[in-house]
């Protein structure tokens, strides 16, 4: 067995979100191929499109105050340190340290007006539509990336349809959407495992193959679950990968332009690899860069987080549209929820679920313009308030996918993949 190991980030309430999963190997004579590459789509129910979509995920929560939704005119105590720049769009000002977002403010849309947030430090809500306890009530409810591959299957059999960079928790997860559905989890040791092993050839390896399938045929027979049939979808891919390995090759970007690789900046390989797993083939990436749940020192944190994370979204923007892939590939950036107006006694800013900001592009959603606000100290929306929800029904919308679809629960029940299901209409 292997363990494959996410990013470590502690929050503030002492919970460790280092994801893990455990693996297993093939027993190809050496092939430690894990079990999770197992993604094999099965029949879609819905016609495939070219469409694909990259999640950014902040962990910890953002200040809306301080990134896209300044409060110039506010109080010091509530307005910060922050100065707000103009952007290429006229109206749109970003903080001082986004400028690069701010010179491509016409190829984004930023929603400043997102509400109904349940307050929890976990990815479950923006990557479902469902706060982490909640879904997990309801049966589990899957990922965006897991709805999208049971409903759209592969573009490419060679490529999995949804790859997790920030490790597979629940929201991420397929859930009740079926094991064949979870995401492909790259990061940590066992990417030396997407080889094929130099003592085995293309032959024997067939040979294990169809004796892997027919010990797999059997166990599925008396398997009334039905994970066994999603386990062995995942077999299936699992061999074409290691036969024509795409997704390792969108991996490494040692095959990429070093100018193009320093442009993402010093945290930019998730954002670069997204990009070429799209390119690949890949429907939905998701990715996260932390360092957000700032509690304390709120304006040192940002000083060194915000150019980071403006030099590698923007560089993700621009590459997209240089290469024709922004009318099919949409992006959305954001974290649980926002943060405090008031600054506290330790300059930092704490958890605000009332309101928060999220950043939307490409897809051939209309971009260059900020949509809603919050009152005059970032307590709460001003006009045009709109869930968690709404936004991923609009992202859903882009993908070719009616937030009405149902999906069968584990119990029979059928499920809609939103209760909230009306698109934003400005972005559509």
């Amino acid at each position: 067995m292997l363990t494959i190991f996410g990013a470590r980030q502690l929050f503030c309430d002492g919970v460790s979100r280092r994801n893990f999963l455990k693996i297993g190997g093939l027993a190809c004579g050496g092939l430690a191929l894990p079990e999770l590459l197992r993604a094999e789509a099965q029949a879609s129910t819905k016609p495939a499109t070219g469409k694909s979509i990259i999640m950014i995920y902040l962990p910890g929560g953002p200040s809306h105050m301080d990134t896209y939704d300044l409060k110039p005119e506010a109080a010091m105590e509530f307005r910060g340190e922050f100065k707000p720049i103009a952007s290429k769009v006229s109206g749109m000002d970003f903080c001082e340290y986004f400028p690069r977002q701010a010179a491509i403010a016409d190829k984004l849309a930023v929603i400043r007006s997102v509400c109904g947030i349940v307050e929890e430090h976990a990815p479950a809500q923006v990557m479902s539509g469902y706060g982490q306890a909640i879904g997990q009530a309801q049966g589990g409810r899957p990922g965006l990336g897991a709805i999208l591959s049971k409903l759209q299957g592969p573009k490419d059999p060679r490529v999995p349809p949804y790859v997790s960079l920030m490790g597979n928790t629940p929201g991420i997860d397929a859930g009740y959407a079926g094991a064949a559905h979870r995401p492909f989890t790259p990061d940590g040791p066992g990417m030396e495992n997407l080889a094929l092993n130099p003592n085995i050839t293309l032959a024997r390896l067939s040979d294990r193959k169809s004796l892997l399938r027919a010990f797999d045929n059997v166990a599925s027979d008396v398997d009334a679950s039905g994970a066994m049939s999603g386990m062995n979808a995942f077999a299936a891919r699992a061999f074409e990968m290691v036969t024509a390995p795409k997704t390792r090759d969108a991996l490494d970007l040692t095959r990429e332009d070093p100018r193009l690789r320093d442009r993402y900046g010093p945290q930019g390989a998730g954002f670069l690899q997204a990009r070429r797993l799209v390119e690949a083939g890949v429907r939905c990436v998701t990715l996260a860069i932390g360092g957000w749940d700032t509690h304390g020192n709120n304006f040192v944190h940002l000083r060194n987080q915000l150019p980071v994370v403006d030099q590698a979204v923007a560089s993700l923007v621009d590459d997209l549209h240089a290469r024709g892939l922004d009318k099919d590939c949409s992006v959305v950036m954001w974290g649980e929820f926002g943060r405090t107006p008031r600054v506290n006694m330790t300059a930092g800013r704490d958890h605000w679920p009332a309101v928060m900001s999220a950043l939307v592009a490409g897809g051939g959603l209309r971009t260059g313009q900020f949509i809603g606000s919050s009152n005059a100290r970032g307590e709460v929306p001003k006009d045009n308030p709109v869930t968690v929800q709404r936004v991923l029904a609009t992202l859903y919308h882009a993908l070719g996918i009616d937030p009405a679809a149902t999906l069968m629960s584990n119990t029979g029940r059928p499920m809609y993949l939103l209760d909230e299901r009306e698109p934003i209409a400005e972005l559509v």
